[in-house]
Parts: structure tokens; C-alpha cells; sequence
């Protein structure tokens, strides 16, 4: 089979290995044939694309990023983008495609399969959001780089007698600031799935202070909602899909702490950071899991179908329950939250 593969979104680590796992499968058991589209759906749409071989592939799996870039590139929205999209699979004699993407790219991979593509999916999110799934590829990348932050901000907080506000990735859900947050032993975790309620969070920070700690560590997630006020943008304009970005929640939360307690507060936006650089081990054995099923997914003629993990095992959902709805904190996860916290 002559196979298509795109990333689209934003970059993830362990994107790579994907890539490495489905290509030297399909190529070493399947005999297929590879190309990458690069720069998402924008890469289909200008019939812009690079052939995988195993040479172009060795090694990659070791890397960050995506070698066939990404875009933000809505088909659904651009007129004729369907038939675009068919034209060029017909063209470059494309008997599949397999997308590696959340919930946007998805979006497209569903509706251009309800159209007569043969596409699968693999979800990616350094959110790990996606419902469905256990666990996403490049999340464990982001929490570890995310728990180093917060454990490199323990020392400085506390050598200036200070409240510091750390800000992570996290539209809907809480996944990466709960678990650096816990792991890096944050006095304040916040989520998107629970409003923020800062009374209670300064009474937190003022324990530290009334018990011998003059500082303190809050971890929040860029997705939360301060009270009278929602989200924090950090710009009013929307991508294809419809999101605008989110940005500025820890310097807004920040502020409003020092106002309230007196204490002197400063915030960290970590950013692109937590996506940036290599994945780790785990992160690159499972996006090889994810691959390697991906490609066996495409000779089982699973279309519409998307790769997900399901306790120890890798697994298929269709995609539209996949991306129906997202994969949040629950109370397990708020009671772990409470039970370390100070009693106040």
C-alpha cells in the first residue's frame, strides 16, 4: 500500500516516534510505501509533501518536534477543501492516510473519512485530554519538564520570602498542573475543571506563612476560570477552529494573591517550554505502541478509527467518540489535590 502520514496541531513529543514506528513497520512487514505531508492539512491542500524511507526516518524517534512540521489548517472551513484533499490523494496514488493530531485535526480526519478517505488517527495532546485513552504520547515529557520548573522554583521562592505562580499548558483539563503540581510539592494546585476559589487559596498561602514557610508555590493551569473574569486571554483572535489562545492566567492570579496577602508575588509562564525538546523514554516507547498499531490499523481497513491505549494495552475507538468530548479531572484526582494540602 502507498501510505500518507500528517501532524497537525501543535508539537508534541514522541510525534517522531510515531512516524519511525508506523514507517518501519509498514515498510519491513507490510511492504508499503511512504510520504509525509508536511505542514498538516495545509501540506494536502498544496500537495506539499516528502518520502519516508527508512533512511529518512532512522533515528528520528530520538527527536522532538515533528520532521513533517504542523499547521493549525481547518479543511472543513476552506471552500472545495474536501475535494482538494481527495484530488491530491488521487493524484500521489494514496491507498490511506493516517493522521497524527487532538481533537481538531480529528475533526477533519472524521469528516474527511465519512467522505470517502481512508484515514485513521492517532491522538496527540500534550493535554492529555483526549477521551478515550489512558495516556497521550508527550504528556510525560511535559510534566517532567513542568515538576523541574516547579522544583527549581522552590529554592528561589523561598530565598526571596515569596509567593510564586506557575503557569502551564491546560485549556480544559488539569492533568499537567495536577501532576507536576503534586509531584513537585506545589503548595496551590489549580484546574480548569474546578473555579478558582482565592479566599481559599490565600488562606493556603498565609498557613505556610503563619507556620514557619515564608513562601509559597501555586501551579495553575492556563484553562482556569478566576472568579468574575473566566479565562485570561492572551489574545482576542480565534485559529481555524475556533479557539482563542489562552495566556496571562498566572500573572493575572499573581496579582491578585500579593493584593489580597500582602505577599510579595511573582508568576512564571512556562509555555512552549513544556512541548519543546526531546521526549523522554517513556514518551518514545509509547509513540512507537502508537505507530505500530496505527499501521496495522490501516491494513485491517479500520477507517475512522483512532489508535488509543486502554490500561496496558494499545486499542481502537472510533474517532467521533474520541473527540465528542474531553478526558478531565474527576474527584479521585480533586481528592488527592485536598488530602495534601494545608488544613485551613
Amino acid at each position: 500500500m502507498r501510505v500518507a502520514l500528517l501532524t497537525g496541531g501543535g508539537d508534541c513529543p514522541g510525534l517522531n516516534a510515531v512516524i519511525y514506528a508506523a514507517v518501519r513497520k509498514g515498510i519491513n512487514h507490510y511492504g508499503d510505501e511512504f510520504i509525509g505531508f508536511l505542514n498538516g492539512w495545509k501540506g494536502v491542500l498544496d500537495n506539499n509533501f516528502m518520502p519516508l524511507t527508512l533512511e529518512a526516518v532512522d533515528g528520528i524517534q530520538l527527536r522532538g518536534g515533528t520532521i513533517l512540521h504542523s499547521s493549525r489548517t481547518n479543511v472543513k472551513k476552506i471552500p472545495g477543501g474536501i475535494d482538494k484533499v481527495q484530488e491530491v490523494l488521487k493524484a500521489n496514488k494514496i491507498d490511506a492516510l493516517i493522521a497524527l493530531g487532538g481533537d481538531d485535526t480529528q475533526s477533519v480526519t472524521l469528516f474527511l473519512s465519512e467522505n470517502g478517505v481512508k484515514a485513521v488517527g492517532v491522538p496527540k495532546t500534550i493535554d492529555n485530554d483526549i477521551s478515550g485513552t489512558d495516556q497521550t504520547f508527550g504528556f510525560d515529557t511535559a510534566v517532567m519538564i513542568a515538576t523541574e520548573a516547579v522544583d527549581r522554583i522552590h529554592t528561589t521562592a523561598d530565598s526571596h520570602n515569596r509567593v510564586v505562580v506557575i503557569e502551564v499548558m491546560g485549556r480544559d483539563a488539569g492533568w499537567i498542573a495536577y501532576a507536576s503540581g503534586v509531584a513537585g510539592g506545589a503548595h496551590v494546585i489549580l484546574v480548569p475543571e474546578k473555579e478558582i476559589d482565592i479566599d481559599h487559596v490565600c488562606a493556603l498561602l498565609k498557613y505556610n506563612y503563619d507556620h514557619g514557610k515564608h513562601y509559597g508555590v501555586v501551579v495553575v493551569a492556563e484553562g482556569c476560570h478566576l472568579p468574575e473574569v473566566g479565562q485570561v486571554l492572551g489574545s482576542e483572535q480565534v485559529d481555524s477552529f475556533g479557539h482563542v489562545r489562552l495566556s496571562g492566567i498566572g500573572e493575572a492570579l499573581a496579582d491578585l494573591i500579593e493584593k489580597k496577602t500582602g505577599y510579595e508575588t511573582r508568576s512564571v509562564n512556562l509555555g512552549h517550554t513544556q512541548r519543546g525538546g526531546v521526549p523522554t523514554a517513556y514518551d518514545r516507547v509509547l509513540g512507537q505502541r502508537y505507530g505500530l498499531h496505527a499501521i496495522d490499523m490501516v491494513h485491517q481497513e479500520k477507517w475512522g478509527r483512532i489508535a488509543v491505549v486502554r490500561g496496558l494495552d494499545i486499542t481502537d475507538i472510533p474517532i467521533k467518540d474520541a473527540i465528542a468530548t474531553n478526558r478531565r479531572l474527576d474527584q479521585r484526582f480533586f481528592d488527592v489535590i485536598a488530602d495534601l494540602e494545608a488544613k485551613v
